[in-house]
C-alpha cells in the first residue's frame, strides 16, 4: 500500500472513531403551536325562511344545528330587512331604536328621507349596536357587512357627503357591495381570522343576501330560491372548513331577518280604486302601507280607510295591536295598514303581471320566521321554543363576556338550557 494510501486510511479511521465516540446531537425544539380562543361570528342569511332548513340542501348548517342548538325566532315587526337587522345587534325593537322601516321619513328632517343607503349616524343614534359595546370592552370587532355597520354610531354629519364629527365603528368594517360574492365576504372573514393575536378580532359579522334576492324574484317555493339555498350552505361550509384548518374554534349564531311569502300580480290592492282622490299620500307600499293624509283630508281619509277591508287592515298608529309593539315612535307615519298574508297594498293597479315573494307581514305568521341555529363549544344540543329575535342581542353578550345590561326588549332565558356556563 502506498503511503498516501495508509494515510488516507488512518484518517479514515481516525474520523470513524470520532463519530461513533461524538455525544448525540439534541433535536430542535418543538415549534409552538398557538391556542386559539373561541371567536363568536354573527352570520346573517337575508331572507333564509325558517322552513328552509327542511329541504335537504343544507348538509352543514344543518349538522350545526344537530350540533347545536335551534328553534323557529320571530322577527320584530315590521318584518323587513333594517329593522330587524338593528334590533338583532341592538336588542331593543324598531319603536325604540328608530330604524322603523327600509324607508322612513323624520319630522325633523322633511326633506331627507332615510333609504337603505344612508349612513348618516342621526338615523341610528338612539341604540348602541353590539360592535360598539365589544369596543368599548377592549374587544375588537370586525362586520363584513351589517346593516348599520358602516356607520359612525354616536357621531353627527357637519358635511354634506362623508364628514361626520366623532362616532365609533367596528374596528375593522366593510362597505356593503352587492358585486362582492358570498365566496369573497367569506375569505374577507378568514383572512381577519389569519392575522397575528394582536390584530385579530374576536367578534365578527357577515350578512349574505342572495337567497332574500331569490325569494323576491321567483317566491319562496321556486326551486331557484333552493338552489340559492343550497348555495349558500356550500359557502358556510367554506367558512366552516376554513377555521378548522387554522384549529380556531368558533362560536356561530346563525339568523336571518325575516322569512318570506308569496306573492303574486293578482293579490294586489290599489289604494287609488277605494280612497277619495287627493286625500291622502303613500309613504311605503307593499306587505303594509303608510299614508298621512292631505291637509284638512283628515276625516276624510279616516273615514275611508280604517277599519278591516277584503284583504288588509288599517290603524291610527296608536291603535296598531300592542302584540306589534309598534306605532309610538314619532318616524312611523300616521297610518298603517297591513295586508293578509300573500296580498300587498299599493297606491297603483300593477303595471304587469309577476309572481314573487316579499315579506313585512305580521311577524307571528308561520312565513315570516326566521333561521336561528347556535353552535360552538359554548352550546350543547338543544331544540329551543318560538322566541322573539331581541333575545339574539343579551345571547351575543354572554358569548363575549358582556354583562347583561338593563333597558332591553330581550333576554337569554330562552337559551340558558343549551349555554353552557363558563
Amino acid at each position: 500500500m502506498r503511503w498516501t494510501s495508509k494515510l488516507a486510511a488512518a484518517v479514515l479511521a481516525t474520523l470513524l472513531q470520532a463519530c461513533a465516540s461524538a455525544p448525540a446531537v439534541a433535536p430542535l425544539p418543538a415549534v409552538s403551536q398557538e391556542v386559539r380562543p373561541p371567536v363568536t361570528i354573527l352570520i346573517s342569511i337575508d331572507g333564509f325562511r325558517a322552513d328552509y332548513l327542511t329541504r335537504g340542501v343544507t348538509p352543514v348548517m344543518s349538522r350545526l344545528a344537530a350540533e347545536g342548538a335551534s328553534g323557529p325566532m320571530r322577527p320584530s315587526f315590521p318584518s323587513k330587512t333594517f329593522p330587524n337587522h338593528w334590533t338583532i345587534v341592538t336588542g331593543v325593537r324598531p319603536d325604540r331604536h328608530g330604524i322603523t322601516a327600509n324607508k322612513i321619513e323624520d319630522p325633523e328632517w322633511p326633506d331627507k328621507p332615510f333609504t337603505m343607503s344612508t349612513d348618516d349616524p342621526k338615523w341610528w343614534n338612539a341604540a348602541e349596536p353590539i360592535w360598539v359595546a365589544a369596543e368599548k370592552a377592549h374587544i375588537r370587532t370586525g362586520t363584513m357587512f351589517w346593516p348599520g355597520a358602516n356607520v359612525a354610531f354616536g357621531g353627527r354629519r357637519t358635511g354634506h357627503y362623508d364628514d361626520i364629527e366623532g362616532g365609533a365603528r367596528p374596528e375593522d368594517w366593510a362597505q356593503f357591495n352587492m358585486a362582492i360574492t358570498s365566496e369573497q365576504r367569506v375569505n374577507g372573514v378568514l383572512d381577519w381570522v389569519r392575522r397575528p393575536a394582536a390584530t385579530r378580532p374576536r367578534f365578527y359579522t357577515v350578512y349574505f343576501d342572495t337567497i332574500d334576492t331569490a325569494g323576491h324574484n321567483f317566491g319562496p317555493d321556486d326551486p331557484r330560491t333552493t338552489e340559492a339555498v343550497a348555495e349558500i350552505d356550500k359557502v358556510i361550509g367554506t367558512l366552516v372548513d376554513g377555521l378548522a384548518a387554522m384549529d380556531q374554534p368558533v362560536n356561530f349564531v346563525i339568523v336571518a331577518d325575516h322569512g318570506m311569502a308569496q306573492t303574486s300580480s293578482e293579490r294586489q290592492v290599489a289604494l287609488n280604486q277605494e280612497l277619495p282622490a287627493g286625500s291622502y299620500r303613500v309613504i311605503e307600499g307593499g306587505p303594509y302601507a303608510t299614508l298621512e293624509a292631505m291637509p284638512g283630508q283628515e276625516a276624510v281619509l279616516e273615514k275611508a280607510l280604517l277599519g278591516r277591508h277584503a284583504h288588509y287592515e288599517c290603524w291610527r298608529k296608536a291603535d296598531i295591536p300592542a302584540r306589534f309593539h309598534y306605532g309610538s315612535n314619532e318616524r312611523i307615519p300616521p297610518l298603517f295598514c297591513l295586508a293578509d298574508i300573500g296580498w300587498q297594498v299599493f297606491d297603483k293597479p300593477p303595471r304587469k303581471a309577476e309572481i314573487g315573494g316579499n315579506h313585512g307581514y305580521d311577524n307571528f305568521a308561520p312565513e315570516m320566521t326566521a333561521l336561528f341555529i347556535a353552535s360552538g363549544p359554548a352550546f350543547r344540543p338543544g331544540t329551543l321554543p318560538a322566541f322573539d329575535n331581541v333575545d339574539v342581542y343579551p345571547l351575543l353578550r354572554d358569548l363575549l363576556g358582556l354583562k347583561q345590561v338593563e333597558g332591553l326588549d330581550g333576554s337569554d332565558t330562552v337559551f340558558k338550557g343549551v349555554l353552557i356556563a363558563k
